[in-house]
């Protein structure tokens, strides 16, 4: 069984790592139910307590699919979902949506999904420029006081927004993309921040979406619908380039007899966060959850700070579009 952990400084414990659950349904292309509560499943068993999930992982499917697989358990655990943009209840988008009456609407319809009457830690995805970021957190602490939400967290957003929310009502935890392949929190200022004002940070994507664990090594081994064939970091000449840097890094690994996903995430747990690897594998999971018994020494980490500073990684993580709206 996992050991736990505090996630920021507001009372609540987790497991030292959690699950990602939004490719289970979104953006890898494909979906295998079966598998995925078989994934969600072996995590309960291993001690895994924190299930990540959001309305537009979809969307509303990937609540309904961690609704479903959590069952008898959903108590004994953290719940994590998000909401921003506007949706239609069939689906189609709106846009950003910060405003106080959509934040008690969007949790109502998440609360309905999920199965259940409360939301362990409630996520702001994104900032909406058209709201003031304290409306939208005022209204989530009303949540709150209502019962309706434990804890409440902010995704993607810049140092200054973060004080901003926090001044307005205690914010719990930030989750924000963080890896051996993307640094950025450690240089605008954003992890110190949290480190500050006692905020957890969670890392998505620790596994740089892919390359850290040695799945990528071509565009062609993603499937069709991979959201990731349009990202710059993924073009081919991008990914032979990076895919030196995993060579390195496992050459590291190697050397400490586990896997390169496991020096990433041990990584980014030695730097005092919670990661949220994601996968649809069980033996993933397994594999992801081991990284926690990893002890990196000195060498080690200075190793990997040669192999793989700030900036290393060829090409950007997103488009320019979406990194200029995740900059709020």
């Amino acid at each position: 069984m996992l050991g736990k952990t505090q996630l920021g400084s507001q009372g609540l414990t987790t497991s030292g790592i959690g699950l990602g659950c939004m490719g289970m349904s979104a953006f890898y292309g494909g979906a295998d139910d079966k598998r995925s509560v078989e994934t969600i499943r072996r995590a309960l068993e291993l001690g895994v307590t924190m299930f990540d999930t959001a309305e537009a992982y979809g969307p509303f499917e990937n609540e309904k699919l961690v609704g479903r697989a959590l069952g008898p358990d959903r108590d004994s655990v953290t719940v994590a979902t998000k909401f921003a943009t506007e949706f239609d209840d069939d689906g189609t988008p709106k846009g950003l949506n910060g405003s106080p009456e959509h934040v008690r609407r969007a949790i109502e319809r998440s609360l309905r999904h999920l199965g259940t009457d409360h939301v362990d830690l409630y996520y702001l995805h994104r900032v909406d420029p058209n709201t003031p970021v304290e409306d939208t957190v005022g209204a989530m602490g009303e949540l709150v006081q209502a019962g309706k939400v434990r804890y409440i967290g902010v995704s993607e957003t810049s140092a200054d927004t973060l004080r901003r929310a926090h001044a307005t009502f205690p914010i719990t935890a930030i989750q924000s993309e963080y890896s051996l392949f993307e640094r950025d929190a450690e240089h605008n200022g954003v992890l110190d921040t949290a480190r500050e004002l006692g905020i957890g940070f969670v890392p998505f994507s620790p596994l740089g979406r892919g390359f850290l664990g040695g799945t990528v090594t071509r565009q062609s081994d993603l499937p069709e619908g991979d959201a990731r064939r349009n990202l710059p970091r993924f073009s081919d000449e991008a990914i032979d380039a990076n895919l030196r840097i995993v060579a390195e890094l496992r050459k590291i690994a190697d050397g400490k007899g586990i896997t390169p996903a496991q020096l990433a995430l041990a990584w980014v747990v030695h730097n005092g966060t919670t990661p949220i690897p994601g996968t649809t594998k069980p033996n993933r999971v397994e594999e992801n959850v081991s990284a926690l018994s990893v002890t990196l020494t000195a060498e080690d980490l200075a190793r990997i700070d040669d192999v793989s500073p700030h900036g290393a990684a060829t090409g950007t993580r997103n488009t320019e579009a979406a990194m200029a709206r995740d900059r709020g």
